[in-house]
């Protein structure tokens, strides 16, 4: 492993254990060469995904952009960090548990809308406003009003 400090590509382990989600490890790293000392995670991949976008372009599945974009629309709500770390995880095994390594994004926002959807519907309607392109303040009544039960409206 590289060291982030100096560049040095012989670092040695210091200690390893399971992170806490306990899907990944987590390893302490020393430098020899500048004494830099950092931390490095490693988890499980099954396989290479490609998400190929509606436009037909492809790139590399990046599980930090995926987190990114989750940690953006759970910003200021209060979900526990370790509840997020594990959706992010299960998202993962189940877009490589699909069997193929093309993806469509479509699939990949379908199941990121339910994962949210599960732990909180304030997130999973940012999420939605992006990934469905909303453009005006009626496509979020539009969509808010089909979360909503169906309930009579109240007479006065």
């Amino acid at each position: 492993m590289r060291c982030p400090f100096c560049g040095n590509i012989d670092t040695q382990v210091k200690d390893s254990r399971p992170a806490e989600d306990h899907v990944s490890i987590r390893r302490r790293r020393f430098c020899p060469a500048c004494g830099g000392r950092f931390t490095t995670y490693e988890r499980v991949q099954l396989r290479d995904l490609v998400v190929v976008k509606s436009n037909g372009r492809r790139e590399d599945f990046d599980r930090d952009k995926l987190e990114r974009s989750i940690r953006i629309a759970l910003q200021k709500r209060p979900v526990e960090p370790e509840r997020v770390e594990q959706m992010i995880s299960g998202i993962v095994r189940r877009l490589e548990s699909l069997g193929e390594t093309d993806i469509p994004s479509k699939t990949v926002g379908e199941i990121v809308m339910e994962s949210l959807a599960r732990i909180d519907t304030v997130a999973y309607v940012r999420f939605a406003s992006v990934y469905k392109n909303f453009q005006a303040a009626d496509d979020f009544d539009k969509f808010v009003s089909e979360l909503r039960p169906n309930t009579a409206p109240e007479e006065t």
